[in-house]
């Protein structure tokens, strides 16, 4: 097991407590949590509703590329989370952790935290399986972390064109939240986007696609988890999360792609980046404020986060 790896018996790392809430240091002294981001940073201008929309399906498969992921999400027992048998629910869920992570406050995430980790903590591998994973592994986390952080700026440079360092770099940091609202502490986020960038160097080595997970990818990818009626979108979903995917996830997913195919996709993202720069704050990030207070309110009325 790698340093990465190691956790506390509990299953939270060390610096937290089990549902990695702050901790102290023998002196009192509270345990950063999360990668301090520049003042004045707003996320609001970064956010995308239309962009992740259309980037989704594409970061599904990348995180689900590690076999660890791949096959605990796949395999996963907790079926009201399924995105096979709850499409709905299970988009509703995912987008909600996105506008938490990225909008929430302290308070919003360790709720949603707490909720998450009820799910996560029964998807565990059982020892017949040809992968063994745990939901709660901070190591697996970093990764699915890391490529939404991937995702988030491939998708605005494709829309808006390359950020400047200075907002690159803070976007970075708040971006550690992805994993820091789940059981990734501080620490193990990558110091700067250097850091970052040999960092998902190495995770590529440990990407693989077997048939099993591509067949389950695949089908998702083409809507075969949505109704009929809704099927009728899966030739342009499939073209849509080609062009976001790197061309070694193409190749891995069996996914052809042409010069022609990127030439109409870059044309897409730049009309699609025309339209959202036009529109006021609160219509280019929604649905992401809708569901932020939707969760407010459902945990102030005492229901179900997840």
């Amino acid at each position: 097991m790698s340093t990465l790896e190691t956790v506390a018996a509990s299953g939270a790392p060390a610096g937290t407590s089990p549902d990695h809430s702050p901790a102290t240091t023998p002196g009192g002294a509270r345990v950063a949590r999360d990668v301090p981001v520049p003042a004045g940073f707003d996320m609001r201008r970064h956010l995308s509703g239309i962009g992740s929309r259309m980037a989704g399906p594409a970061n599904v498969i990348l995180q689900l590329s590690w076999p660890g992921v791949g096959y605990g999400v796949m395999n996963s027992r907790v079926h009201d989370g399924s995105a096979m048998l709850h499409p709905i629910k299970r988009a509703r869920t995912t987008f909600t952790y996105l506008a938490v992570s990225m909008l929430g406050t302290e308070e919003d995430r360790t709720a949603f935290r707490k909720a998450v980790n009820g799910q996560h903590a029964k998807v565990v591998s059982t020892p017949d399986e040809p992968v063994q994973y745990r939901a709660m592994d901070p190591r697996l986390q970093l990764w699915v972390a890391a490529c939404l952080y991937y995702g988030t700026v491939d998708m605005i440079e494709k829309m808006h064109g390359p950020l400047d360092e200075q907002t690159a770099d803070a976007l970075y940091a708040h971006c550690s939240r992805f994993g820091t609202s789940l059981q990734v502490p501080a620490e193990m986020w990558p110091k700067d986007r250097a850091a970052f960038a040999e960092y998902w160097e190495e995770g590529l080595k440990e990407v693989h696609i077997d048939p099993d997970v591509r067949d389950f990818l695949l089908r998702l990818t083409t809507l075969q988890n949505f109704p009929r009626r809704m099927r009728r979108l899966a030739p342009f979903n499939v073209f849509v999360t080609t062009g976001f995917l790197p061309q070694e996830f193409r190749e891995q997913m069996g996914l052809p792609w042409n010069e022609e195919m990127q030439a109409r996709f870059d044309k897409l993202m730049r009309r699609l980046g025309r339209i959202e720069r036009a529109l006021p704050t609160q219509a280019r990030i929604f649905p992401f404020n809708v569901l932020l207070a939707n969760m407010r309110r459902r945990l102030r009325t005492g229901k179900a986060l997840v």
